[in-house]
């Protein structure tokens, strides 16, 4: 890997004081930064200076929004497989103990777990930190932080950061305990008896997956243990599984189902096999996909309809809220075949979340959020972006359609697929580029009005979208700005084959009037 020793050394974490710029590792709800040197470019910035100054920054923010002593307090922490993870652990706990609050090292975990350690009832955290940098390569590292409420917003994350810069923390008398436990273990039996329930096996109850051959993928993030104690208990055949063992290098692929390495190798390994299912996690499995017997991805559209098909059978009529760029089909079968509505609201997986919490605040049913990531979350789980949990729900159906002598796959049988789907990453040549970014989107909607079969789709939260109702392209684009970057993402579906490239080429026209715009990626679908 590029960036690591080629003598199989990991560079130490570099010990320097705290960044200039604290700001910088805000990263929407998260906290992110480079951890470790041997990227070309990329200097660190969360050091474990930095990491100890933030364990301290949250205990006092938490002790205030609970109005607790800081001495009062219990803090979960875990981390997924980096390699600069237990040095930043550690110095997150030292920074916390050090104002006298219990904190629970639960070393490896996930990031759901983490927030569950909160309402365990064995736990009973007050708060949680989970040391993850999700699918970014191994010299990245970050935090995220959880209450009994679930994750914290943008505002939060910045208030945190205003006083870690700061740095004004007075230590406790003595220091808090540090106790060493085992998270996992009870976050994956709360799994296995979910699903033994939910399947209610009348042959074999606590063995509801026996017969069934399952392969696991973690790529060498933190989800291995589901193979070892969620679906072996449950009986499944994990043979086959691959890349279980934690090893921050990410040797054999990007834990991440939306990389097309990481897919196409799950999906070899469940035909070689012989296998009945295939699930995939993210490093720190808020995210999962799985794949069919067939080696038949079951990702973006496809994992929505299936998780769209159990939320409706049991909640009918209710609202399934998506992501700005699912496709016209999901929407008709959503909305066609199951009953339900689908509300596409804009990218980003707490901007589903919460606009799922709002609509139910408002008296509108939603009892799933899912973005095309794979982040979902589903009211009954506290709305908490869970990788396993989702799978458990897909493994709950599974067992049931093979009790019935039929496939998962059957559910989703009439959802109409593109027969195209690109996204183009156009860049954003103006130094101040939000507003000339949603100037270009408000000067798209006047050429579109000049299109006679172009139309503006109506009820879009992000960007503009538009379909495209000529017969060789008989699809739909959006263009919307991205939330960090200078960047207009634009995304084209069609359901005839080229039309991609037809409708690409009409907004070649319209994009090359613009000088701060560069479509290179465009350019290339020509």
């Amino acid at each position: 890997m590029v960036g690591v020793p080629t003598d199989g050394a990991i560079a130490p974490m570099p010990l320097s004081t705290t960044p200039t710029n604290w700001a910088a590792l805000q990263n929407g709800s998260d906290i992110r930064g480079v951890a470790l040197d041997g990227v070309a470019g990329e200097a660190v910035n969360l050091t474990p200076d930095v990491a100890n100054l933030l364990g301290k920054a949250f205990a006092t923010w938490l002790a205030d929004e609970l109005s607790l002593p800081a001495t009062d307090l219990a803090i979960a922490v875990g981390r997924d497989s980096r390699l600069s993870g237990p040095t930043l652990m550690a110095a997150v706990i030292d920074g916390m103990t050090a104002l006298g609050c219990r904190v629970m090292d639960v070393a490896m975990a996930s990031t759901p777990a983490m927030f569950m350690s909160t309402v365990l009832p064995e736990f009973s955290c007050h708060g949680a930190i989970m040391l993850t940098a999700s699918h970014l390569p191994f010299n990245r590292n970050g935090l995220k932080f959880f209450t009994q409420s679930g994750g914290l917003g943008k505002g939060d994350i910045a208030r945190i950061l205003e006083r870690a810069e700061q740095g004004d923390f007075a230590a406790a008398a003595f220091p808090g305990p540090v106790e060493h436990r085992d998270l996992i273990a009870a976050y994956s039996a709360t799994l296995v008896q979910q699903i033994r329930q939910s399947v209610n096996h009348p042959g074999n109850f606590d063995q509801p997956l026996h017969g069934l051959k399952i392969i696991v993928d973690a790529g060498n993030g933190a989800g291995g243990f589901y193979a070892s104690q969620v679906l072996e208990p449950l009986g499944a055949d994990t043979t086959g599984s691959q890349f279980l063992d934690p090893d921050g290098t990410f040797p054999n692929h990007m834990p991440n189902p939306e990389n097309e390495a990481a897919m196409a190798s799950i999906c070899q390994a469940v035909v070689a096999h012989g296998a009945d299912f295939g699930i995939i996690f993210d490093t720190d499995v808020d995210r999962g996909a799985a794949v069919d017997e067939n080696g038949r991805e079951l990702n973006r559209n496809r994992l929505i309809a299936l998780i769209a098909t159990i939320v409706l059978q049991a909640h009918p009529g209710s609202t399934i809220v998506t992501d700005s760029i699912t496709s016209d089909g999901l929407t008709q079968f959503i909305e066609g075949d199951l009953g339900g509505i689908h509300h596409r609201f804009k990218r980003g997986y707490k901007n589903v979340i919460n606009e799922a919490v709002r609509l139910n605040e408002s008296g509108q049913a939603a009892w799933l959020a899912i973005e095309t990531s794979g982040h979902g979350a589903m009211k009954e789980n506290y709305f908490l972006d869970d990788g396993a949990y989702l799978v458990s729900q897909l493994l709950v159906e599974l067992a049931k359609t093979r009790l019935a002598g039929k496939r998962l796959t059957d559910l989703i049988a009439t959802l109409q697929e593109p027969e195209e789907s690109r996204e183009f990453r156009l860049k954003i040549l103006e130094t101040d580029f939000q507003p000339y970014g949603n100037s270009v989107i408000d000067r798209l909607q006047g050429f579109v009005a000049t299109q006679s079969d172009w139309e503006v789709v109506p009820k879009n939260y992000e960007g503009v979208r538009v379909a495209c109702q000529a017969a060789d392209e008989n699809g739909w684009f959006l263009l919307r700005l991205s939330l960090h970057d200078p960047v207009l993402p634009l995304n084209i579906e069609s359901n005839v084959a080229g039309g991609v490239a037809k409708i690409a080429a009409r907004l070649r026209t319209f994009l090359t009037t613009l000088a701060d715009i560069d479509i290179a990626a465009l350019e290339r679908e020509r």
